[in-house]
């Protein structure tokens, strides 16, 4: 898995530095200083998209974590995303990272089962919000049938994706699903690793479907407010730029964005797909790839400020006494020392 990582952040990478070369650095950096103080508002609006996306994920939280102050969700969850920016692993550090931040005595499945219900509200209201965004946008763009068939299959195929991830979690199958891609040989190693504390996760992830249905209702609409945050920065960089456009007109551009994201969710970091997204989101709809361009890389500049404050963050939280993080141990949450899942929890 290291290694597909380390694959897909190189690709990303080169492909990054093709647009650069192929826009123009000068050019980008024009357009960029065009807009004067005018990216500040863009980085803010980063943060409270991201507020949002917290408040979605405390919905769930079980056990004493529920009775957590909001304080220290939005804390622990920008610690989470700054790992998630800062390492090249398609988010799965900034997870475990939460999950360690969460997790005291006894309390490791607990918070285990809070991060990938968590993930998963947050791939739903990312999916929804892009199967919304269909009708509004697929007619109109001027794309071949042969790409716009490639799309709709991605898409389709992600859902079902997502879908199976729902049913697992729900019927708290996810430690045997695990341990049966382990045994066909997919990733074996790291599989089996997360798939030997699970059977306590599995009974918590049960019982949060079945007697919490509506806070999982809750956290996705809060994603989804979340996600909805991103079309303001869109109308306001376009604003700032001379070019007037409408909030329905950012909002379909945003929703390519979206899309153009999802299926291309496990490039570390977005890296390329990021900056090549917005350039095809804002091309597509007649604002030309420099601008789209360079809202890409204005957009990373608000995910580096962010993931920065996010990473102080993370080191206050881990230099309290009992704290701990990702970096700090290589156990899982909720492994004992002899590898099998904590039987009790708080």
């Amino acid at each position: 898995m290291k290694r597909l990582h380390a694959i897909l952040f190189a690709l990303g990478f080169a492909f990054l530095g093709f647009l650069v070369w192929r826009m123009g650095a000068r050019r980008l950096w024009e357009q960029f200083t065009a807009l004067g103080w005018g990216w500040v508002p863009i980085i803010l609006a980063e943060g409270v998209a991201e507020s949002f996306h917290a408040i979605g994920w405390r919905y769930c939280l079980s056990g004493a974590h529920r009775r957590m102050p909001l304080a220290r969700v939005f804390r622990v969850h920008f610690a989470g995303y700054a790992v998630n920016f800062l390492t090249p692993t398609a988010s799965l550090a900034g997870e475990l990272s939460k999950a360690a931040l969460l997790a005291g005595r006894r309390r490791g499945p607990e918070a285990t089962a809070a991060v990938l219900i968590g993930k998963l509200s947050f791939a739903m209201a990312h999916l929804l919000l892009v199967i919304a965004g269909l009708g509004a946008v697929l007619p109109g763009l001027p794309i071949s049938s042969g790409l716009r068939i490639v799309l709709l299959l991605s898409g389709a195929a992600l859902a079902a994706g997502i879908g199976t991830f729902l049913l697992l979690q729900a019927r708290g199958r996810l430690g045997g699903f695990l341990r049966r891609l382990a045994g066909w040989r997919i990733f074996p190693r790291s599989l089996r690793q997360f798939a030997r504390p699970m059977e306590r996760v599995d009974v918590l992830l049960r019982t949060f479907y079945r007697e919490r249905p509506g806070d999982m209702v809750r956290s996705v609409l809060w994603h989804l407010v979340g996600y909805s945050a991103g079309i303001l920065p869109i109308w306001c960089f376009l604003f700032l730029l001379g070019k007037h456009p409408g909030l329905a007109t950012a909002a379909r551009i945003w929703l390519l964005s979206l899309w153009i994201d999802l299926i291309t969710f496990a490039v570390p970091l977005n890296l390329g797909t990021l900056e090549g997204g917005r350039l095809v989101a804002f091309r597509a709809f007649g604002f030309g790839a420099l601008a789209g361009m360079t809202y890409g890389m204005v957009t990373r500049l608000a995910q580096l400020f962010w993931a920065g404050a996010g990473l102080v963050n993370y080191g206050l939280l881990i230099a309290r006494p009992g704290s701990r993080g990702v970096f700090a141990s290589k156990r899982i949450p909720g492994i004992s020392p002899g590898g099998c899942a904590n039987e009790r929890s708080a």
